[in-house]
């Protein structure tokens, strides 16, 4: 790699690292620090403060103002790329040749530049955005939320062609994996990075079921009402449900259960408690792009856990998951391993499967490998 430098620009600051995309590019440059490449960290921000820990774990840390005006909305290329537009970032990337990685479409807009035609320039893909938006808006109950993501979706297809002039794309699940290889050359499958370092399942029984996730997103609280609704009514088990900002008709929905709690807001050690001691976790999702990152933390912390195919997403952790696809089967599951003790051979067995696919150091090297022979 050009003098152990790398450029990395990310869609939101990344620390601290408690949500999905941004948990793989802070552990992902936190890694490669590891390995002694310099990274020039450039942070899109809108609403996170600036953090002074980044500043000790990377070489430089830079930060640019996300122009979030509404005039944006009605630009030809996507609001997700519009706002992430910045002069003074494409400024600070010209004052040397170092490699640059972009993550996610968002952060794509210098691929139009052709200041930048002669360097090297990765994208890290996070889903197929123009898909996911696309499932945003059929699940978003709010007319104008409805309107902007359909309307997102269709720029966000039509504006996906930028990543030919990508010299290297890196999917983050196998399924993203096959789909880009489908449309662009030069695709990668590099697996999420992640904060986790060993298996702490315990073994035997929980007492709840629990579903746990950011309650203010529409398809999260569709989810907590599919269980509500279709799962739960004549189980006599508990189940708990933890999130971020869940909205009054949620709170007033779940009050309605005698069996079910609501833990609204959980700090990082009140949910990694519930997530250890429940007796499964249960996570299912209607999208199938990307990787959820909550199904490895459940994988690494948590004991039986019931998903989905879509939650599966191509992650290739199939054989460490009960798959249930409709409410009839979810039920009889949840029944059947709530009779069984999670056991030591199930601990080794993920200990084996997590080590080979979701390593950091093995996953770092790959991809220090790939830029260098770009």
């Amino acid at each position: 790699m050009s003098e152990q430098h790398l450029h990395i620009i990310s869609f939101d600051i990344p620390y601290p690292a408690n949500y999905g995309g941004v948990i793989d590019v802070f552990f992902k440059a936190k890694e490669l620090t590891k390995k002694g490449i310099k990274i020039h960290l450039h942070c899109f921000e809108y609403g996170r403060k600036h953090v002074g820990n980044l500043d000790k774990f990377f070489y430089e840390v830079k930060y640019y103002k996300r122009d979030i005006s509404k005039k944006n909305l009605f630009k030809s290329i996507p609001y997700i790329v519009s706002t992430r537009q910045s002069e003074k970032l494409m400024q600070n990337l010209l004052k040397d040749d170092y490699p640059i990685l972009m993550e996610g479409l968002h952060t794509c807009g210098l691929l139009d530049d052709i200041r930048f035609n002669r360097r090297i320039r990765i994208v890290r893909t996070h889903n197929i955005e123009h898909e996911y938006y696309l499932n945003l808006a059929k699940v978003e109950n709010d007319i104008f939320k409805k309107y902007y993501f359909y309307n997102e979706a269709a720029k966000l297809k039509r504006y996906e062609k930028i990543l030919d002039k990508a010299d290297l794309l890196l999917a983050i699940s196998k399924n993203d994996e096959y789909y880009f290889s489908a449309h662009f050359n030069k695709v990668d499958f590099i697996p999420a990075f992640h904060p986790h370092k060993s298996i702490l399942s315990k073994k035997g029984k929980g007492s709840f079921v629990l579903y746990h996730g950011n309650l203010s997103i529409s398809e999260n609280t569709n989810a907590v009402k599919y269980l509500l609704n279709k799962v739960f009514p004549g189980l006599n088990i508990p189940l708990k449900v933890a999130g971020l900002n869940p909205s009054h008709h949620l709170k007033n929905l779940i009050d309605q259960y005698q069996n079910v709690e609501l833990i609204a807001n959980p700090n990082d050690q009140t949910l990694n408690h519930l997530i250890r001691n429940a007796h499964i976790n249960i996570a299912i999702t209607a999208q199938a792009t990307g990787l959820k990152l909550k199904l490895l933390n459940t994988l690494y912390n948590g004991r039986f856990c019931i998903v989905n195919d879509k939650m599966l997403s191509g992650s290739k952790l199939d054989e460490l998951c009960i798959i249930a696809n409709d409410a009839e089967e979810m039920r009889k599951q949840i029944v059947e391993l709530y009779k069984k003790k999670f056991s030591q051979k199930l601990i080794e067995e993920r200990k084996l499967k997590l080590k080979l696919l979701y390593n950091n150091g093995n996953n770092v090297d790959k991809l220090i490998k790939l830029i260098s022979v770009v």
